[in-house]
């Protein structure tokens, strides 16, 4: 920061977050005029252990190496996480924790901010944040979830708080646990939970002198947090009873756990986890810290790391920066992707723990390793490199073949039998001509069944000229067109024998007669515009053609335009039918609440809705060859409010089933254009996870799954069937190829075409470590 008066800083909340932020910024500059306010006692604390990574206290160790020490003295460290679900305990090792007690963390923190001169008001409460940012050139609130400053600037910081259905309690245990310990109770009220780790052992937790104070001795010392969905603490009673004798109850519940042994709660109080987030960190020279600013769910024990995080971050754009806005911006521009991809990491654990019951009948090793791998941070890779003998005995449960990654073990749909779970996922490519396919899908089709993949699915091939979505999209509506599938087909069979080929049928309802997706996706063309029909008559955004509503005499015609392009299908060779009630095409309208507003009988309750997409099914159904599977994909969510739900999905992908679909293929959103989704890495597989365990179905999960490790994480976990990938397969139509060649896999799973064996290694780039020449002569 240029040159000028010392900077004064206002510090709102002395915990961990607060203080090491004063403490790090009195350290950089120590002309700083540094104050901060605490409400609470300097011994008041609240929960008991805080865990830091090793990433975290590397970024200590740099910015403080006094404060690092003194922690390192005191860190209970330890590898293994033990997994206990239905008397099996099964143990992971590898991973590398690091904890401390939260009072011993503050301690070492105070005395750190006396030695530099930070001016410490306990016991006080902080001015209002207006008078603050007059007095004061930068005011950090960093007061907590329930942050007054938050509250004061809402309209400028925009914040999101999203309580969740957990009810969980902080509580403690005076003995250290061996490990990190999950243990899973099923009661006759439902199901509750136990995470477990140590914080202090008698050898290792004393609290070292960096000021005038002497060590202090502690006893050995578990976190122990129970947890359970708001229902089953509702049924247990816990809403009734008093801290204490939930306490006593919850050691009762978990005995085994604990040995027997009791717990204690502190200030502890059953409560329900809220995620913060803001549109914006900061406001005038007020910035928001630590929960302040942002919470991340306690399973994958980030609330301290990250407040840490924070203050490292913020100290370091205040020291590069020329002026506190500028500062400002930086640090925000700088935290908030980070923040954001543990949040959703965090929400991915969260909504695991809410969901528990679903995985309870898995195998107890699946069990753990989808518990290991639920926030998508640990995979099926990482894990193997911290605990093959763990990794490998879920493979062998799971039943893959030694030495075979688990997307490379196949899988049966009535007749087809696939040689991998890999799918390459429906794109629509826009280059046919008259609905025709023509060289251009040869190749791209053709060479991705080349690259080894189980399954290629075509686009979405339209049964009607006036279904199509643009004048390129192919179709299977002429005798023509079958014929130039069946090109394909043949061209698959004979030259990527063991790949099966699939084909997509829809019809584009009320998002037809568009522009190609490269000259404006979704928009209507200029001319040479064909009528639309959908379940109601609603335009897909403003400027889209109005379509007519389809009469009952029409919907008998749209049914048997499906079945005669599945009869063209079976002529044409595919192993594999797949209805397309996604996106917002014809059939997906039907469904949808936000689509279809019809009084009919095709409209109304979810029943109702159903009626039409579930006879297209059956009539394709009963032309489709019975020893070859269908599929349907559905949008499991419309990514808007009235729109359908998770629960939906789950009633639609039953109804399905009912009807003999094989496997459901699990999108989301795209329905209506007033979306809004929640992208992020494989975001759309915990619906396909749902559907698979509430209704017992086989599914494909799709969506930014993009990574080798990614499916075989999914696979094992038992949240999916088939991965099917899109846009890695048009970066690399070989994917599946050079998954199988990174894993070292050479199994019947992925075979290379005879043309292309001499390939199956991955070439040498750039220089290489040959032996060197002797240059001296040895004594």
């Amino acid at each position: 920061m240029a040159a000028g008066p010392p900077l004064r800083v206002a510090v709102i909340g002395g915990g961990p977050g607060g203080l090491y932020a004063a403490a790090l910024l009195k350290r950089l500059d120590p002309a700083r005029q540094i104050t901060l306010w605490e409400r609470n006692a300097p011994d008041d604390t609240f929960g008991f252990g805080v865990v830091l990574s090793d990433e975290t206290l590397g970024g200590i160790e740099h910015a403080d190496p006094v404060v690092h020490e003194a922690l390192q003295r005191c860190f209970v460290r330890w590898d293994d996480i033990d997994i206990v679900h239905r008397g099996e305990r099964h143990t992971s090792g590898g991973h590398g924790f690091a904890a401390v007690r939260r009072q011993t963390l503050l301690k070492i923190l105070h005395e750190r901010c006396r030695s530099l001169g930070v001016d410490i008001h306990f016991r006080t409460e902080a001015p209002c944040p207006d008078r603050l940012s007059e007095a004061y050139d930068l005011v950090i609130a960093a007061d907590g979830v329930h942050s007054t400053t938050r509250e004061t600037y809402a309209p400028a910081f925009r914040p999101h708080v999203a309580e969740h259905r957990c009810r969980y309690i902080w509580l403690a245990a005076d003995f250290p646990f061996e490990a990190f310990r999950f243990e899973i109770a099923e009661t006759e009220y439902g199901v509750m939970q136990l995470h477990g780790y140590p914080y202090a052992r008698p050898s290792v937790d004393r609290l070292p002198s960096i000021g005038p104070n002497g060590p202090e001795d502690r006893s050995g010392a578990s976190t122990v947090i129970v947890e359970m969905r708001e229902e089953v603490w509702r049924a247990a009673g816990f809403d009734e009873v008093s801290t204490q004798e939930s306490v006593e109850r919850c050691a009762k519940i978990f005995a085994d756990a604990l040995g027997g042994k009791p717990l204690r709660s502190g200030k502890s109080a059953w409560t329900c986890f809220r995620t913060v987030a803001n549109e914006h960190w900061s406001h005038g020279n007020v910035v928001l810290l630590g929960d302040a600013a942002h919470t991340a769910h306690f399973s994958i024990g980030s609330g301290t790391k990250l407040a840490v995080e924070d203050a490292l971050a913020l100290a370091a754009c205040l020291t590069e920066q020329p002026d506190v806005p500028r500062a400002l911006a930086a640090y925000e521009e700088e935290r908030k992707p980070v923040v954001a991809s543990t949040q959703r990491a965090a929400r991915a654990s969260l909504e695991w723990f809410e969901d528990l019951r679903r995985y309870l009948d898995q195998p107890p090793r699946q069990f753990a390793f989808n518990l290991l791998t639920r926030s998508r941070r640990v995979t099926h890779d990482n894990l193997r490199l911290r605990d093959a003998h763990f990794t490998e005995a879920v493979e062998r449960e799971f039943g893959c073949p030694p030495d075979t990654p688990p997307m490379f073990t196949p899988l049966r749909l009535r007749g087809l039998t696939l040689r991998n779970r890999v799918v390459v996922s429906p794109m629509d490519m826009y280059s046919a001509a008259d609905g025709v396919p023509g060289d251009f899908h040869l190749v791209h089709l053709g060479a991705r069944a080349l690259g080894g993949a189980g399954l290629v699915m075509t686009e979405m091939v339209c049964v009607s000229a006036e279904g199509r979505i643009t004048p390129g999209c192919a179709g299977l509506y002429t005798a023509r067109q079958a014929e130039a599938w069946r090109r394909i087909t043949d061209f698959v069979h004979t030259r990527a024998p063991g790949t099966a080929l699939g084909v997509q049928l829809g019809h584009s309802g009320r998002k037809g007669s568009t522009q190609l997706m490269w000259d404006g996706m979704d928009e209507p063309l200029p001319e040479g515009n064909w009528p639309l029909v959908a379940a109601s008559p609603l335009p897909y955004k403003p400027g889209s053609q109005t379509p007519r509503q389809l009469s009952r005499a029409q919907l008998t015609d749209v049914r048997e335009e499906f079945t005669a392009a599945a009869k063209r299908a079976t002529r044409a060779g595919f192993d594999l039918l797949e209805l397309h009630c996604a996106h917002g095409y014809l059939l997906s309208g039907f469904l949808s609440p936000l689509t279809n507003r019809r009084t009919d009988a095709y409209g109304g309750r979810l029943e109702e809705r159903l009626r039409f997409p579930l006879e297209v099914f059956d009539a394709v159904r009963e032309v489709w060859p019975a020893e070859r599977p269908m599929t349907v994909r559905i949008s499991a969510t419309d990514w808007a409010e009235g729109g359908t739900t998770a629960e939906d999905a789950v009633a639609i992908a039953r109804a399905f089933a009912a009807h003999g679909a094989d496997a459901i293929d699990v999108s989301t959103g795209q329905v209506v254009a007033e979306e809004r989704p929640e992208f992020g890495r494989s975001y759309q597989t915990p619906f396909a996870d749902r559907i698979r365990h509430e209704v017992g179905v086989p599914v494909i999960a799709v969506g930014a799954i993009s990574s080798w490790d990614d499916v075989n994480s999914l696979i094992l976990a038992g949240r999916t069937d088939l991965c099917a990938l899109a846009r890695p397969h048009l970066y690399d139509p070989h994917w599946t190829l050079h998954a199988a060649v990174e894993q070292g896999y050479e199994g019947p799973g992925a075979v290379w075409p005879n043309p292309y064996r001499a390939g199956n290694r991955r070439p040498q780039t750039g220089r290489t470590d040959a032996p060197k020449p002797r240059l001296s002569l040895g004594g």
